[in-house]
Parts: C-alpha cells; sequence; structure tokens
C-alpha cells in the first residue's frame, strides 16, 4: 500500500460555499464544517466512525423485507495473539487495535460475534476504502446487464463531457485496477497542503465541490494508462460517476436494488455523500456505511462465487476476475506487499482476498478454509496494523481448523 500519515486537524477557516438550496444550510454551519473536519480525532474516531450520518450528509441504501439469516455457532477462534513482539490474549489484541466490532463466519454460520466501544447489532460503522470493492461489484452487474458494454470502453464513453479531462482515454479496467495514469498522491496528511487533503478538505469538508469536480476540471496525466499501479481513490470516484451515467441511477439507488434487496440484508445501509443534499454524490471511495453482519453478508456472497442465500446477485465470473491476481497484479507494486485485483486487495501466498479500509476496516475471505471474517477499527495511525491484522485472520483461520 502507498504510505500514508494522519494529522487530523479542525479546519475553521475554510470557507462556506453559497446555498444550493436552504434545507443544505444545515451541513455548512462552521460547527458542522468543523466536525468533518475533526472525524478522525483519534480520541474520538470510534465514534464519529459509528455515527458519520450525524456529520455528513448521507444517501440510504435501502434493505429489503427478506433477511438473510446467518445461522450461530459459537466457537472459540483462539486464547493468544501476536501483536509485534507480544503475544497478547486476544481481549487485549482487540483493545491495543482498536477493534469496535469483529465477525467470524465459517461454513456459512457466525461462530464469533464481538461488539465494543458502543458498537451494536444495529449500528452502522464506516467501511472506508472497502467501498471500493463493493463498488467494483457494481461494476460488474452494470456489465452483466448490458449497461456497461465492456471494461475495455473509456471514461469519454459514458461521460462525453469529459473529453478534455486526463481521464478521457482512460479505460474502466485501468480505473479498477488503479492504473489510470492520472497523477495522484493517495498521503493522508490532512491539514497539510497535499493533493489528497485538497480534495479531502473542499469536498468532504467544506462541501464547495465534488470529487469528480476535481477529477474533470483539475486532474492531469503522469503516465499511459494501464502501465503503472498507483492506489488512487480519485480514480475510484471516477468509476462512480461512469456507474452513474451508465445506469442511470444514484449509486445507493443501485447498490439497494441491485444487492443490498436480493442479498437480503438485515438492515438499510447509506453512504456518505461529498456535498450537501441538493448537490452532493456518493462518496464512492471510502463513505459506505453498514452493520457488522451485512459487511459480513457481503463477504459471504463474495465467498460463494456471487451468491446469497443460495440466490446469484454478483456473477460468478465477475467475481473471480475481480479477486484472483495475475503475476502483473500481486503484489500491486514494488512498494506493495499486497496485490491488488479489482478494487480487491489479495493476499501473496495464499487464495485469500481482502477488501480494506482506512484505519483498518476489512473484509478478510479464505476461500479454502470457507472462512469470512469482518474487522472494524479506529486506531490512531490510518495504516497501523495492516500486517498485524492480516496475520491475525491467517491464525484464527488456523485455530478453526484444528
Amino acid at each position: 500500500m502507498q504510505k500514508r500519515v494522519l494529522s487530523a486537524v479542525i479546519l475553521a477557516g475554510l470557507a462556506i460555499p453559497a446555498l444550493a438550496r436552504a434545507d443544505d444550510d444545515k451541513w455548512l454551519t462552521p460547527t458542522m464544517v468543523n466536525a468533518r473536519a475533526a472525524m478522525m480525532t483519534p480520541e474520538l474516531s470510534f465514534l464519529t466512525f459509528q455515527h458519520m450520518d450525524s456529520i455528513f450528509a448521507t444517501r440510504p441504501v435501502r434493505a429489503g423485507d427478506s433477511v438473510w439469516a446467518l445461522p450461530s455457532e459459537p466457537r472459540t477462534i483462539g486464547e493468544k495473539f501476536a501483536l509485534g513482539d507480544q503475544s497478547l490474549p486476544l481481549e487485549d489484541f482487540l483493545e491495543k487495535t482498536a477493534t469496535n466490532g469483529l465477525l467470524v463466519i465459517r461454513d456459512g454460520k457466525i461462530v464469533n460475534e464481538i461488539y465494543r466501544n458502543g458498537l451494536d447489532e444495529k449500528g452502522h460503522h464506516i467501511s472506508f476504502s472497502m467501498a471500493k470493492s463493493m463498488l467494483a461489484t457494481m461494476i460488474g452487474i452494470a456489465v452483466s446487464e448490458g449497461k456497461i458494454k465492456s471494461i475495455d470502453d473509456k471514461v469519454v464513453d459514458y461521460l462525453p463531457d469529459w473529453k478534455s479531462s486526463a481521464y478521457a482515454n482512460v479505460s474502466i479496467r485501468d480505473l479498477l485496477m488503479m492504473r489510470s495514469g492520472v497523477a495522484w498522491l493517495e498521503v493522508y496528511e490532512f491539514g497539510s497542503d497535499t493533493q489528497l487533503t485538497e480534495v479531502h478538505n473542499n469536498s468532504l469538508v467544506a462541501y464547495k465541490y465534488r470529487w469528480c469536480d476535481y477529477a474533470k476540471d483539475r486532474a492531469k496525466t503522469e503516465h499511459k494508462p494501464g502501465e503503472v499501479f498507483n492506489y488512487s481513490t480519485l480514480d475510484t470516484s471516477v468509476l462512480g460517476c461512469v456507474l452513474e451515467k451508465a445506469t442511470g441511477m444514484k449509486g445507493a439507488d443501485y447498490l439497494s436494488e441491485k444487492i443490498w434487496k436480493p442479498a437480503g440484508m438485515e438492515s438499510d445501509a447509506f453512504y456518505m455523500l461529498d456535498g450537501p443534499d441538493s448537490v452532493g454524490r456518493e462518496f464512492f471511495g471510502a463513505g459506505m456505511n453498514a452493520a457488522l453482519r451485512d459487511y459480513g453478508r457481503f463477504g459471504l456472497m463474495m465467498l460463494d462465487d456471487g451468491k446469497a442465500n443460495g440466490r446469484q446477485v454478483i456473477p460468478a465470473d465477475w467475481v473471480k476476475q475481480s479477486t484472483v491476481p495475475d503475476a502483473t497484479t500481486e503484489p500491486a507494486s514494488k512498494d506493495d506487499w499486497l496485490g491488488y485485483a479489482y478494487q480487491w486487495w489479495t493476499v501473496p501466498g495464499s487464495d485469500a482476498y481482502a477488501a480494506i479500509g482506512l484505519f483498518n476496516q476489512f473484509i478478510y475471505i479464505d476461500p479454502p478454509s470457507r472462512t469470512v471474517i469482518v474487522k472494524l477499527d479506529s486506531p490512531a495511525d490510518p495504516l497501523g496494523f495492516e500486517k498485524e491484522n492480516i496475520a491475525f485472520f491467517e491464525q484464527i483461520v488456523k485455530n478453526l481448523a484444528n
């Protein structure tokens, strides 16, 4: 992964944009702008990560009337786990890694479920970049429906007014694989003048413009598309705008209609928007919020080749394309220790893959053992425990095999 650093600050000086309509006013007060700026404050992030709808404009992802029941068969997942040079009891490991929720599913049954720090069965927790993997599944469905003709189509084929942008001739495949060639530095130094911070501050915090506005109007080409892996939330934002145009639907509505309802998710979810209600678009790269078990259902659906409770929801061939690496994608680059397929990380030396979000959000899927693990965290360091958590998941898989 890219090297990223966090320095959360309150940005009281950000200018408030002109109101798009009166209803937007509630999101644009200095108090709300400051709250969005401070959402990653280490002492309070466990709380803000569970209540993003209190400080962001949101769009609901509706669940249906039929719920995919997950049977429970409690089992011990292990007593001691490694963290650095320490061997810690499970509860201590969870505390040290700032875990708010843990769910372990084996053979379609919940074997362990732990809620901490105020999270409960009905609570929503931000996924951060796990949202990227969810978007990729929607792209696969849109392809199967013929709404996207081919992932080799270009962005301009769906967004013709982008013909002068750096993204015009980037393919959907390039976006899926983070190989757009567009200059982007995914460095989390909030409060600095880095590129990502500029877009974060102006889009998600101050609501001055959308992520796709920046991509269309200001992005620059650095490499030929398809050649260089560069992890980019901007790429995912463009991918989401392509999906919207191709389907003629808001991303939240498409996710609801094509996945959340047919899969039998238990609770409504929601996307954070990158602007107030009247103009905001789904923050496709990191703004999905859902309940712990529904993240588990999503992982179980992927494990079962796109089937949810026996119903084919995501095309099976798309699941394979999205999650099986080749020699060019694992590792993703010389600077990465994980592989990267279609917005899913892959684990070298295994068949496991994962949706991974900032501040250690995980849906970890191990097909050989039929295990799905969801872990939702809020550590001080946004990238503090990736390797330790992957090792934690691998140890759980081994323990359950005994």
